[in-house]
């Protein structure tokens, strides 16, 4: 592909970003997910860290907070532990997809033709590396749901495990922590750490520091963009031109 057309691709990993971060991880926090909780016999607010992280087995409360980049360790080292005593990593990992799955056919329903969006997203998952990716690679090899509604929302679900993890490592190159990077951004800030469980010092700790990094914003956005050079290159080689101008406008649908 000429550089156009990778220009092209980069463009639409950057448009289609928002709409995979927001539908990807909608069941996260939803009453679906709640409810299977409860019915699995799970403390409340847990089975999104147990069920997300149990892909990979029993892991280790301070190795999960590092997985999950965005949250204080004390959030794990409270929560996990009793977690893992109720429910074993494979009963997690049904009970996390079965959310998903519940969340889908809820939201997901009316979206025309969801078999063919979700076999698209699939063919954009199936090529990528998922080295060095460890919650995309454990989700990317993990069984999933024969309901075209429910491979809909568990194909949202993966492909924002896939760019969350590239956009780590972006993170990583350009020197930014991932709370440095919730500062640096926009939509994030203090009041973003607040709601993801930093106490409010702790907030006010991380905000002075990442002021101390004059170029932070500068270097946020260089992994922005380095993240959707990535993404632009896996949609370039997944799809072609014709596929590629069809997610767009399903999920400009979505939107």
């Amino acid at each position: 592909m000429d550089m156009i057309g990778i220009d092209t691709a980069v463009g639409l990993a950057n448009r289609i970003r928002p709409v995979v971060q927001v539908l990807g991880g909608k069941f996260m926090t939803s009453p679906e997910l709640a409810e299977v909780e409860a019915e699995v016999g799970l403390p409340q607010r847990s089975l999104y860290l147990r069920g997300r992280s149990a892909v990979l087995g029993d892991v280790p409360p301070k190795v999960a907070a590092e997985l999950f980049g965005i949250f204080p360790h004390w959030l794990f080292e409270f929560a996990l532990p009793p977690a893992m005593a109720a429910l074993d990593a494979p009963s997690a990992v049904r009970a996390y997809a079965e959310s998903s799955a519940r969340w889908s056919r809820v939201n997901l329903s009316a979206v025309p033709e969801p078999g063919r969006l979700a076999d698209l997203m699939f063919r954009i998952v199936d090529a990528a590396d998922a080295s060095s990716l460890a919650l995309f690679a454990g989700w990317k090899n993990a069984e999933r749901p024969s309901g075209d509604v429910e491979r809909l929302g568990f194909a949202l679900m993966l492909f924002r495990e896939l760019r969350g993890g590239l956009h780590f490592a972006a993170l990583r190159a350009m020197g930014v922590t991932v709370p440095e990077a919730v500062i640096a951004d926009p939509e994030g800030g203090r009041e973003r750490l607040l709601r993801t469980a930093w106490p409010e010092e702790a907030a006010d700790q991380l905000v002075a520091a990442a002021a101390a990094k004059p170029d932070l914003r500068d270097r946020w956005q260089r992994a922005e963009r380095l993240t959707d050079e990535r993404v632009g290159e896996l949609l370039a080689t997944a799809l072609t031109d014709a596929e590629r101008d069809e997610l767009d406008s399903r999920l400009a649908a979505l939107a």
